[in-house]
This record gives C-alpha cells, structure tokens and sequence, in this order.
C-alpha cells in the first residue's frame, strides 16, 4: 500500500495578491495528485513543531506578513532535519517575511524589486531542461510582474527571465538573467520556488500550472 502524502497550506497576508483564490487552486493541484490537504489561515500552524514533522509539504501563500521566532524556528527544523519539502510561488513564498532573514536562507530568494509593476510583457526562459520539473516544456511569455530577486547562489535555476524591460534604477548596470524558477536543497529538505503568480489567474494559466503542480510533487518526492 502506497502511504498519502500530506500536505499543509497556510494562507493569508497581503490581500492584493489573491491568497484565498490561489491557495485554493493549490488545493486543487495536490488534491488531484492524492494529496491529503489541510488548509489553515493562521500562522498558529506553524506552532507545533511534531506537527510539522509528519507532513511532506508545506505550500505558504502568504505576502509581507509577519512570523514568531518560534514559527519560523519549526518550520526550517521540519524542513531541515525531517525532510519535509516546501514550495511556492511569488510573494506568497519568497515576500513572505521580510524580517524573517532563515526563512530567506532555506527558500532562496527575496522580493527587492517589479520594474514595470504588473504591466510587464516578458519570457520566462527554461534554463535547466534536463530536470523532472521542467521536461518538456518550452520557453513561455507571460504579463505580469517581473519579480527582481536577491537570490541563493546555491540554488538550482530552472528558468530565468532577461532584465531590464521597464525602466528603473537597476538599467544602467546593463542586460542579467534573473532567476525565476529554482530548486535547492535545505538539509535534507526539498525547496521549490515559481516567481510568476500575481493572481490565481496566472498560475492557473499553462505552463505555470504544470510546473507548479511538478515542483509540489518533486519538493514532496511523490
């Protein structure tokens, strides 16, 4: 008998970027995967540390909030030392909590910067083709904001977008490829991140669709 895995999705935040809507497509994706989903709207369930342990993935989708010490301390120690994977997208992962500098160091990025805001017309560029995650799929344009991100160097890029498009202080310092889809390894936990995600439109919206729903089930090793 193959055991369910189980999966924790813990919304709320910042209202601008949909989190009831998107955490409910998520639900959707790791449902139709045979996932047992528990959706929570506090960051209390982050509090029990056993808890977490038991799980096999934990999808934030909760922008520019703000966590316990505690909290954070238990969600790094499941995923560092348990090997309970973690994934997200946008804000709702990688905007999660600015001052929370370990939350940072185990998801590998954070928000500084969208030239353009959301209206910005850009390709997200596959740039690992060889990964499970991203098997077979091509580059993609997308509109939406473009996330400038201070990134892990340690991070496996799966894709990457070309700035500058829209105007801003970052032009002069000429062409870079931002990454905007990774893997990383925190312990023996898996990480994945998708910057693209500013409503539940966008994700739901093929490729990001699949790739989210591959990056839960690598980051849960299902």
């Amino acid at each position: 008998m193959v055991m369910q895995k189980n999966a924790l999705i813990v919304w709320g935040g910042w209202d601008g970027h949909r989190p009831q809507q998107v955490a409910e497509l998520f639900r959707e994706l790791l449902g139709a995967e045979g996932f047992g989903v528990r959706v929570e709207t506090s960051l209390n369930a982050f509090d029990d540390l056993e808890a977490l342990k038991q799980l096999h993935l934990i999808v934030p989708v909760w922008t520019m909030g703000k966590l316990e010490r505690q909290q954070q301390a238990n969600v790094c120690e499941a995923v560092r030392s348990a090997g309970v994977g973690i994934a997200g997208a946008h804000g709702g992962m990688c905007d999660a909590f600015r001052d929370a500098t370990e939350w940072q160091f185990m998801t590998g990025g954070q928000w500084v910067a969208h030239p353009g805001n959301s209206e910005v017309t850009y390709t997200v560029r596959i740039a690992d083709r060889g990964h499970p995650i991203t098997a077979g799929v091509e580059d993609y344009p997308v509109r939406t904001e473009q996330y400038y991100m201070h990134v892990d160097p340690a991070v496996r890029v799966l894709a990457t977008t070309r700035f500058p498009i829209a105007d801003g202080p970052h032009v002069p310092n000429g062409a870079v490829e931002m990454p905007v889809m990774w893997t990383k390894l925190y312990g023996v936990g898996r990480v994945f991140y998708h910057s693209v995600g500013h409503t539940e439109a966008e994700l739901a919206a093929e490729p990001t669709r699949t790739l989210m729903r591959r990056g839960f089930q690598w980051a849960a090793r299902a």
